[in-house]
């Protein structure tokens, strides 16, 4: 693995690790649809985990992480697209796609 691609997994990773602490698995959609700061934060952390994914991508596309590219173009939505992300979008990717995503980087990081 490229020495770089292992500095962006880790960045993840503890993006990952900041988006439970800001809203642990637990919570309630409702709690988090209301709570403009936390939503705002685990925005940030979603920009963060898409920019190092294009990184890992341009770097070595055959990186085994699913949905690598929605990845990347869920960060570009977020920054370019702004007033359409909505609370139910982010919940959908902090339900589904965030759990994935942090067994995977696991996995590449062993």
């Amino acid at each position: 693995m490229h020495p770089e691609i292992k500095i962006w997994l880790k960045d993840i990773e503890l993006a990952i690790k900041e988006i439970h602490e800001f809203f642990p698995t637990d919570g309630k959609y409702i709690d988090f649809k209301d709570d403009l700061k936390t939503r705002k934060a685990i925005e940030r952390n979603i920009e963060i985990i898409g920019e190092a994914m294009r990184r890992i991508r341009e770097v070595d596309p055959l990186v085994k992480i699913s949905d690598s590219r929605k990845i990347s173009d869920t960060r570009n939505r977020i920054i370019h697209g702004y007033d359409t992300v909505s609370p139910d979008v982010i919940w959908l990717i902090l339900t589904r796609y965030i759990p994935i995503l942090e067994d995977e980087v696991k996995v590449l990081l062993k």
